[in-house]
């Protein structure tokens, strides 16, 4: 079974892969590569595309579009107490009908950035002699694509192993790793070797410090109260309730990346206009750089708040106190119900401003090091390895469950 699903992701990387190395008519890749070499933005998006903007391939979308419907929906259920019943209360059966909504919108979201990402490319003449009738099916089979990887990654999550869309993010920035590799190479510089091996120092610290607060827990003990059926006697036993400090993962990163592509996003397509009010805000908007003081500040309080976000989305303490009180359980020196609930919310609101401070400050972290050294190659380098080692740690995790499931 486990064998089955590891082939079947891979199966479904591999067309992944494949799609996104078939480019959309009317590129000029020379102008391609000049342009893409020299925009960040562009680079951070390329992340989002699973790797496919790079050579504008029919996936150039990648999961954008269906993490920013995702991020919306989420955020629609603390506005929309309807939205809230069908995902909290309904069991499965809601959060499949959230889904569906999610995935509903992510075709009109598709269409909107296809259309701006289209505009800009144009724009900087990588798209050259289209006609009106090119732009239209070249809007269209993008769309397609965003909804089509969005189908491979539910699929990764369904009959796979992980998560699918950070499969989907992973698999493109490990594809980047052998040109990244080389472009060291050929680049390198015996001056420069005090720096790299400093670098290489901080990113095996990194790497430890997101192992550790990715693995680390907060245990709650739980007593179960001993019953009396017949002439036996049931319960009576204790175990913990293991909080873990950083129980969104990385979704807050993710959603933070999805957000602040947005006004440069606008910004880049505003350029082509001439009226002074819209020139005036394009260049507000693109002085929001990636290494620019602002930008850091922001996605810094963005990471902390989506870490917030997600934690009280995805975690019901509440339903946890009413489940504990359901099979007899009780944390010892705290009652039963809406105690038991306000204790637990009270430990992972302390235990998440540790996992979210965290979270922010290896995301910027990045930033920081680029303005100290001036080397604008590693700037992407703090969330690619949040990325990487968050879907690792979270593959092997459900790859040994499902090994210890075979084993009973």
């Amino acid at each position: 079974m486990l064998r089955k699903k590891v082939l079947f992701v891979l199966f479904a990387l591999i067309v992944f892969r494949f799609l996104s190395i078939i480019p959309i008519p009317g590129i000029d890749t020379l102008a391609l590569e000049r342009f893409l070499s020299n925009s960040k933005f562009f680079g951070i998006l390329n992340i989002f595309s699973g790797g496919g903007l790079s050579n504008l391939s029919i996936v150039m979308l990648g999961v954008g579009p269906y993490i920013t419907g995702s991020i919306i929906m989420q955020l629609l259920t603390i506005m929309v107490p309807a939205l809230k019943k069908i995902y909290h209360e309904e069991g499965e059966a809601g959060r499949k009908r959230f889904t569906q909504y999610s995935r509903i919108l992510t075709v009109p979201l598709a269409a909107i950035q296809g259309f701006a990402l289209l505009a800009v490319l144009e724009r900087e003449s990588i798209l050259v002699d289209l006609t009106s009738f090119d732009r239209v099916v070249n809007l269209l089979i993008v769309v397609a694509g965003g909804v089509l990887i969005m189908w491979i990654g539910e699929l990764i999550s369904e009959f796979g192993i992980g998560n699918g869309v950070s499969l989907i993010i992973f698999a493109g920035i490990v594809s980047r790793l052998p040109v990244e590799i080389s472009e060291l190479i050929f680049t390198f510089d015996p001056s420069q070797i005090p720096l790299l091996i400093g670098f290489a120092v901080a990113g095996v610290l990194i790497i430890a410090g997101i192992v550790t607060v990715t693995e680390a827990e907060r245990p709650i003990p739980v007593t179960y109260a001993k019953r009396v059926r017949g002439m036996k006697v049931y319960g009576g036993g204790s175990t913990y309730l293991p909080l873990r400090v950083n129980q969104a993962g990385v979704i807050p990163i993710i959603f933070a990346l999805s957000i602040l592509l947005f006004p440069q996003m606008i910004g880049t397509f505003l350029e082509r206009f001439t009226q002074p009010i819209l020139a005036k805000i394009s260049s507000i908007l693109l002085s929001f750089s990636e290494t620019s003081l602002l930008y850091a500040v922001l996605y810094f309080i963005l990471v902390f708040l989506f870490t917030y976000f997600y934690t009280a989305v995805t975690f019901d303490p509440e339903a946890l106190s009413t489940n504990l009180q359901k099979n007899g359980a009780f944390i010892p020196g705290i009652r039963p119900g809406a105690s038991t609930a306000e204790y637990i919310s009270k430990v992972l609101g302390r235990i998440t401003l540790l996992g979210a401070t965290f979270l922010g400050f290896i995301a910027v972290l990045p930033i920081i090091m680029q303005n100290i050294t001036g080397i604008a190659s590693l700037a992407l380098g703090g969330t690619s390895i949040l990325i990487v080692v968050s879907v690792v740690l979270d593959l092997i995790k459900k790859i040994d469950a499902q090994v210890s499931m075979r084993e009973y």
